[in-house]
């Protein structure tokens, strides 16, 4: 068989976003910058607060003269919504597409069916590539992996997934990675709460951050992270004794001078650096 490995991802589906004012509409919008999708490429974005908390993160592609949104499928209702209350008198159809099912291909190359529209994930390219195919089409040339083993893969390589690793309308882009993990663009020009998060940028406040964990056991979703008895952050996504956690990494480093052990609920554990991360994670 195949070292290509291929999951279907039954918690995402798509939005299409059509007409004339479609690309001008979402540039406009969200945070990274959309020419980066004319060559087949696609972007990771998100769409923020005001106050530039994510509500939204997703992946965009064009797809016939308008564009595929691929996000969490709990979230599509909601987020065809929002985009709404934005449109005003552009020229812009949003609509479900429910016909499209999305699957995650990484450690090789997928024989892909007719109709599917694949994109080389922007987040890291070890993350392999993201598919969007009609319902009831299957890939071949990849040995069938579950959607657990695509997050085991993805928990490994320290990049966090919204809901469950950052909650969704209370967490910064800089929290969630997207500074690092090419989820907003700096020089595109003005999108929803750029304000506040280029201020975060330029000044480098960034206090919290998603980070690899190791426990000493294996670790539960949701367990409150300590700093001795002081509360840092919690786990989110796990594999085992593999995880990310969200956590003041201020706290770690105070924790780490003074020879402080971290836990979460029981469990000793351990803080590890991305390869692709160019902030501090105290040893």
């Amino acid at each position: 068989m195949s070292h290509c490995q291929a999951a279907l991802l039954l918690d995402r589906g798509a939005l299409r976003v059509t007409g004339a004012d479609a690309a001008k509409f979402l540039q406009g919008i969200i945070t990274s910058d959309l020419d980066k999708t004319e060559d087949g490429g696609a972007v990771h974005a998100a769409l923020l607060t005001p106050q530039g908390k994510i509500l939204f993160d997703f992946f965009v592609v064009a797809d016939d003269g308008g564009f595929l949104i691929e996000a969490a499928k709990d979230t599509l209702p909601e987020l065809s919504t929002r985009l709404g209350f934005y449109r005003l008198r552009a020229a812009v159809e949003i609509a479900e597409v429910p016909d499209l099912q999305v699957a995650a291909v990484w450690d090789g190359t997928a024989d892909l069916p007719e109709g599917a529209t694949s994109f080389a994930d922007p987040r890291l390219a070890a993350l392999g590539t993201r598919i969007l195919l009609p319902k009831g089409s299957t890939i071949g040339g990849c040995d069938e992996s579950g959607a657990g083993a695509y997050h085991a893969h993805r928990i490994r390589l320290g990049v966090p997934e919204g809901g469950r690793d950052f909650a969704l309308g209370d967490s910064f882009p800089h929290e969630a990675l997207f500074d690092q993990l090419n989820g907003v663009d700096f020089e595109k020009g003005c999108f929803v709460g750029q304000e506040v998060v280029s201020r975060m940028q330029h000044r480098g406040t960034t206090r919290k951050r998603v980070v690899p964990v190791e426990g000493d056991a294996p670790l539960e979703s949701g367990t409150e992270v300590r700093a001795g008895d002081l509360p840092i952050g919690r786990i989110g996504s796990v594999d085992g004794q593999f995880g990310l956690a969200l956590l003041r990494l201020d706290r770690a480093a105070d924790a780490s001078a003074k020879g402080t052990k971290l836990t979460a609920g029981e469990t000793a554990i351990t803080l590890h650096k991305p390869a692709f991360a160019q902030f501090d994670v105290p040893a």
